[in-house]
């Protein structure tokens, strides 16, 4: 069974060395742009809500 796992973990350190990474720059750029696009839709769906009960309430009274 110990064979087995050490032979994953080589198996799988060896697939890492082929992975071509992102370059950290690039990687922090795109987690703000992520970021930034996850707020302005958490925004405009909290307004569209916000405005649409506030007319369906106007509505119903």
């Amino acid at each position: 069974m110990m064979i087995k796992i050490k032979t994953f973990i080589e198996e799988v350190l060896a697939e890492l060395k082929k992975v071509s990474w992102t370059p950290r720059k690039d990687l922090i750029n795109s987690t703000w742009i992520v970021l930034i696009s996850a707020i302005c839709l958490g925004l405009f769906i909290t307004g569209t809500d916000l405005l649409l009960s506030r007319g369906m309430n106007s509505i119903i009274r």
